[in-house]
């Protein structure tokens, strides 16, 4: 099975820039590279971020783009993002009982968990005691499960980054959680952060995916002053066969030579000059 996970494209007002880029042409430039190279994808999983400012305009420009993907698309909200602006003009999506961006499916032999960590006028994440008994209830009857969210429910060790983080009151509660189904999470997948950031957490492989726009720049010294600039953008192919997961990451943007090399051994042999 082969899922796409892109996140943070904060989209704009048709014709505004962020950051310097235009997010439609990137996400159109993502989308087309999708398309054109992995049209057996069984879903593409946008882990939020959605708009810049979470103005309706941004959410109308954005489900245009949607309508015209053959790909099923999920979507999920993050700091940059207003739930009820989102549910306004995408009210097909699902919520909990409490209204609350958490949705699952059954993908194959899986349960997709994912989760709604934003909270308004804060750019950090929130996944409350609400929010983790609605979790606890879709671990409890999944077989195995996967689960996206936007935010980083671990510091990273980023100090800047991880003011941003799940809120410390909020994270011994969902690491209990993770921790006593950690059996059936087979990877915990995430945005927010504009890096490729991998490990364990929990005894969970987890990994984070680079934004179509900006990104982030690993700065383990800065304790306030969040790094970036306009570096390569990415989105990730997830390969999955089971409980096993291979992650491709893919350069979208690139628009210089490619190479072509033969894999024998005397296809990287050294030239040797005339005499």
């Amino acid at each position: 099975m082969k899922i796409i996970h892109i996140s943070d494209i904060h989209f704009t007002i048709p014709g505004e820039r962020m950051g310097g880029l235009n997010p439609h042409k990137r996400l159109a430039r993502a989308l087309a590279d999708v398309n054109d190279n992995h049209s057996d994808a069984t879903r593409i999983v946008i882990t939020g971020d959605l708009t810049h400012w979470a103005e309706r305009e941004a959410y109308e420009a954005l489900r245009e783009v949607l309508l015209q993907q053959t790909l099923p698309v999920r979507l999920m909200i993050g700091n940059h993002d207003d739930r009820d602006t989102f549910l306004s003009v995408f009210p097909e999506q699902e919520t909990d009982a409490f209204g609350f961006v958490n949705h699952s499916e059954v993908v194959g032999d899986s349960t997709f968990i994912y989760l709604d960590s934003t909270q308004p006028q804060t750019h950090a994440g929130h996944f409350g005691a609400d929010r983790c008994a609605w979790l606890q209830a879709e671990l409890e009857k999944a077989e195995h499960a996967r689960i996206f969210l936007h935010h980083n429910p671990m510091e990273i060790k980023l100090p800047a980054e991880d003011q941003i983080a799940l809120v410390a009151e909020d994270r011994p509660r969902f690491r209990e959680l993770l921790e006593s189904h950690n059996a059936k999470i087979d990877y915990i997948h995430f945005g927010h952060v504009h890096a490729p950031i991998h490990g364990t957490y929990c005894g969970i492989p987890f990994s984070s995916v680079p934004s179509t726009c900006n990104q982030s720049y690993p700065d383990m010294k800065e304790p306030k002053l969040l790094s970036g600039g306009p570096m390569d953008p990415a989105y990730h192919v997830l390969l999955i066969q089971g409980r096993e997961t291979i992650i491709h990451q893919i350069p979208f943007n690139w628009d210089g030579p490619l190479f072509a090399t033969g894999a024998e051994w005397e296809d990287w042999s050294k030239p040797v000059a005339a005499e």
